[in-house]
């Protein structure tokens, strides 16, 4: 077990911004997201843009093979986002370890990493995460890299994908603003959907443009 707290310095802000709104929730709650490629980074870029820098620390678990495989999270990537970052063995080690989180009313969310079918996630082991995170008021998290979207008590649930990024006017050779295709197939408290997101850097905010159909949503992702 790896523990680290990581500091991170202000991102540039974007030249490019999809108008600001976060998604409400009703309460915080436990919400999974599903890269559609295991090693897309708009998993953990989605969920650190509903969260906001000023609710205090976020404490960030992996298990062993999702930072194997995906990497550690990079500070200088993270804007004004203060880091606590915890690195466990198993599946079942990161479940204790966000359950502990999520008692702490002193962090700002808890996010969790964890990679293929685990048996130890189960429909239990979700609801009890959701019931502590919307018992102390603690936004969760959790990321399933190389899984199918097995039950769970999630309540909401999200796939995510990166799109080509918004061009930057002042360079066309520079990467502007990182673009996702987000779509949310369950949820308790709103209607699914599918939409075009983005990350606001500057703000911390997520914003969610129109929304797209499934043959709309191929074809962002293959324009460049």
């Amino acid at each position: 077990m790896t523990w680290s707290p990581m500091a991170s310095s202000p991102a540039p802000e974007p030249a490019s911004a999809l108008p600001r709104r976060r998604p409400e929730l009703r309460q915080p709650t436990l919400s999974e997201i599903f890269p559609e490629t295991a090693m897309d980074a708009a998993a953990p870029a989605f969920a650190l843009a509903h969260l906001d820098p000023g609710d205090g620390p976020v404490l960030w678990v992996q298990d062993r093979l999702s930072a194997r495989e995906s990497g550690r999270p990079f500070p200088p990537g993270l804007g004004r986002c203060e880091l606590l970052h915890l690195q466990v063995s198993r599946p079942i080690d990161v479940l204790w370890a966000m359950e502990q989180g999520l008692g702490c009313a002193g962090l700002g969310a808890v996010i969790g990493e964890v990679w293929g079918s685990a048996p130890a996630l189960d429909f239990t082991a979700t609801k009890r995460l959701a019931l502590r995170s919307e018992a102390h008021g603690v936004p969760a998290w959790l990321i399933r890299r190389a899984a199918p979207p097995e039950l769970s008590a999630a309540r909401e649930r999200w796939r995510l994908s990166s799109l080509p990024a918004r061009a930057e006017p002042d360079d066309a050779r520079a990467p502007g603003a990182p673009l996702w295709s987000a779509e949310l197939f369950r949820a308790r408290w709103r209607a699914p959907g599918r939409w075009v997101a983005g990350h606001d850097p500057e703000s911390g905010e997520l914003a969610l443009g129109h929304a797209v159909g499934m043959d709309e949503a191929e074809a962002l992702r293959v324009t460049a």
